[in-house]
């Protein structure tokens, strides 16, 4: 027993093994539009209590077409989204399911609501 402590001890004081290895990547938004996103944000399903732009998270501030976007501030659940495009133009996907760690995605068939 004793030597199975230390060796769990060992392998926590490494860097880049079983400890570090459990961190997830986080939520990461997939843009599979055929155009690029200058504002994508979320509110409960339902709701229209946007939160904050998460494309601000990406070093251009902008989530080209099949570019990933880490979100941040989000618990899993269900969302809706509001889509917004450099043109101006805004569009709101329904009912997303995030979920932690993990990868949605959105694509043009997502797309609802689209305004000028």
């Amino acid at each position: 027993m004793r030597r199975q402590l230390i060796a769990i001890g060992i392998l926590l004081a490494m860097p880049g093994t079983a400890l570090a290895q459990t961190k997830g990547k986080g939520i990461r938004l997939w843009n599979l539009t055929s155009e690029t996103i200058s504002g994508f944000q979320l509110a409960p399903s339902g709701k229209t209590d946007w939160g904050p732009n998460q494309c601000l998270n990406d070093k251009d501030k902008e989530v080209d077409h099949d570019e990933r976007l880490r979100i941040t501030g989000v618990e899993p659940g269900r969302y809706d989204a509001k889509v917004t495009y450099p043109s101006s133009r805004q569009c709101v996907v329904r009912d997303i399911e995030i979920k932690a760690d993990a990868v949605f995605s959105i694509s043009d068939e997502d797309l609802k609501n689209c305004t000028k």
